[in-house]
């Protein structure tokens, strides 16, 4: 089991404290969502925080979905890629060889 740290982060003025496995991650995270939040409320500057925080994360779902359909549509064109080179593998490559 990895042992987990504690780290303080800050995201839109609020700071937070996380037990979390990988240090550079949950930074890299943090700055990810705190940027997402300053640029929502660039756009929607009278909006209160938890307004902001929900549109955000609208924002961030919206992303990781298109990532998501992106990879499964390349693991689906390596599947089929596959699955033809196999075809050819096995038209060239007799079945039993002889010894």
């Amino acid at each position: 089991m990895t042992e987990k740290k504690k780290l303080k982060i800050k995201i839109f003025d609020k700071e937070y404290s996380l037990l979390v496995e990988n240090e550079d991650v949950a930074k890299e995270l943090a700055v990810y969502v705190n940027q997402m939040m300053d640029e929502t409320q660039k756009e929607l500057p009278n909006q209160p925080a938890q307004t902001i925080a929900v549109i955000a994360a609208l924002n961030i779902a919206f992303d990781y979905f298109i990532e998501k359909d992106k990879n499964r549509k390349f693991l689906d064109l390596a599947a089929k890629k596959v699955k033809n080179i196999q075809i050819l593998l096995d038209k060239t490559v007799p079945e039993n060889p002889a010894m």
